[in-house]
């Protein structure tokens, strides 16, 4: 079936802005792997440009220059002199371009920059030589640069504080698909499959478009979880090994940083990942800024407490991958139907709905009412205090509006219509008159039930103020 472009609305408009605009435009467009960059390009021009070349994995420099003259010959007709550095090589696209129509814009796509740029290649000065000596002193050139190595993007194109400094005129990040767009694409792909088993699947591929592309509509949902996962051939079941490395230097301290974040369910600040993991402050700072703009980590603020902010892993594969692949001894290549009533599975399904929650909490706030409505997006979580005899307590997703309402959500994945017991009743009260204590709050609390299918009948309900269900994630 023919490949479709789903969501991505703005990207295509910034892209479209980028071809009418009257200066010469150098257009970065990042994210983590396997969230459909060269895809989007590649869709948005139908694969017409004036120029395109894709870096190598691992090519040396001479490699690299040598598919490049192959790209500028494909294009122009004609084959150059052999290219010395980098700068031959922009010297002779300089060339070749200036033999094209000047009435208007020539895109230029080079994708997997990070790859091109070898130990002692020249290729990023090279790169800035043409830009600030040629394209930018035009106003027909649409320059496209992409990397999915994080790190080097942010390095060398969008912190440079050489020759690109503030050279970049849009920077275009791709995030993961939201559960509608994720409908959209299954809609689009003719999977007739209920909401519900797109929820699994979202807390499996967390709306990253190339793991949606590996599954198979004709297998339940444990089968495609078997299938990626389980098999030892399964495309996901060795992602992790490439995940990471594909983004980011020294991957091995990124990996023991989520992993950290794994143990520690309710989230960490910074001060106690560092003082978890032996890794220099400045470092530190590098690995959580590029682990957040890839949409692994997120960070929220602890209520009552502006300053303070609480780290937490949200990449859903990651999670996946740590709790049932990374220590995986058995050779059952069908154990995810084998275990379907496993504790560990339903503990798994609990935490990446509360996380699917927490990442459309704009989707709450629409099914509240309250889209209109300031609000800030907070989480708690205090520690037992044996001395005053008063129990450890924990609230995932505070949202607090500007009206002075304080709702505290409650996330719930479950089979059928949630039922709230007289215990769990008790609890919920027992929780918000901690809330108050610890925080010394005044504003009226209320409790927001959010779950696959709603609550059941039942006496204990009534301490639900308002219910958001499954459905209501789906909005866009």
């Amino acid at each position: 079936m023919k490949p479709v472009l789903i969501a991505r609305q703005r990207e295509c408009e910034l892209l479209t802005e980028s071809l009418k605009s009257n200066r010469s435009e150098f257009i970065i467009v990042c994210g983590r792997r396997r969230i459909g960059k060269t895809f989007l390009i590649d869709q948005f021009f139908q694969n017409e440009y004036d120029f395109s070349f894709v870096g190598a994995h691992r090519a040396k420099t001479t490699i690299q220059l040598r598919n490049f003259a192959k790209a500028i010959r494909q294009y122009s007709g004609k084959k150059p002199a052999p290219f010395s550095d980098w700068y031959d090589a922009f010297d002779a696209l300089e060339e070749y371009l200036e033999t094209l129509p000047t009435d208007r814009k020539k895109v230029i796509f080079i994708d997997e920059m990070p790859w091109i740029d070898t130990s002692r290649s020249t290729f990023v000065e090279a790169l800035e030589n043409f830009w600030n000596g040629w394209a930018n002193r035009r106003y027909d050139i649409v320059l496209i640069a992409s990397g999915s190595a994080t790190s080097w993007m942010a390095d060398k194109l969008i912190e440079n504080q050489g020759g690109l400094h503030n050279r970049i005129t849009q920077r275009i990040y791709l995030k993961p698909f939201t559960l509608g767009e994720t409908e959209a694409y299954f809609k689009s792909q003719d999977f007739y499959w209920t909401r519900y088993d797109m929820l699994q699947c979202y807390m499996l591929t967390g709306g990253v478009p190339y793991y949606l592309s590996l599954l198979n509509p004709k297998l339940s949902i444990a089968q495609n979880i078997d299938a990626l996962c389980f098999d030892e051939k399964g495309p996901m079941n060795k992602e992790f090994n490439e995940l990471y490395p594909a983004l980011f230097t020294h991957a091995e301290q990124y990996i023991n940083v989520v992993t950290l974040l794994y143990h520690h369910k309710s989230g960490m600040t910074r001060t106690e990942i560092a003082k978890a993991i032996n890794i220099n402050g400045a470092m530190l700072n590098t690995i959580l800024d590029n682990l957040e703009q890839c949409d692994f980590i997120d960070k929220m603020e602890m209520f009552g407490r502006e300053k303070c902010l609480v780290y937490h892993l949200v990449d859903f594969y990651t999670l996946f991958y740590l709790k049932f692949l990374a220590d995986r001894h058995s050779l059952d290549e069908q154990w995810w139907s084998h275990h379907l009533d496993d504790a560990g599975i339903r503990a798994w399904q609990g935490l990446s709905f509360e996380l699917v929650c927490m990442k459309h909490h704009r989707q709450i706030k629409k099914a509240l009412g309250i889209s209109g409505v300031a609000t800030t997006v907070s989480t708690w979580h205090c520690q037992p205090d044996e001395k005053k005899q008063l129990p450890g307590a924990q609230i995932d997703m505070i949202i607090e509006r500007a009206d002075r309402m304080i709702h505290l959500c409650e996330m719930k994945f479950a089979q059928k219509p949630y039922n709230i017991s007289a215990e769990y009743e008790k609890r919920l009260r027992e929780r918000m008159w901690l809330f108050d204590l610890k925080t010394k709050n005044r504003k009226p609390l209320v409790h927001t039930f959010v779950t696959t299918f709603g609550l059941g009948e039942g006496k204990h309900h009534s301490i639900v103020h308002s219910e958001v269900t499954m459905d209501d994630l789906f909005a866009s």
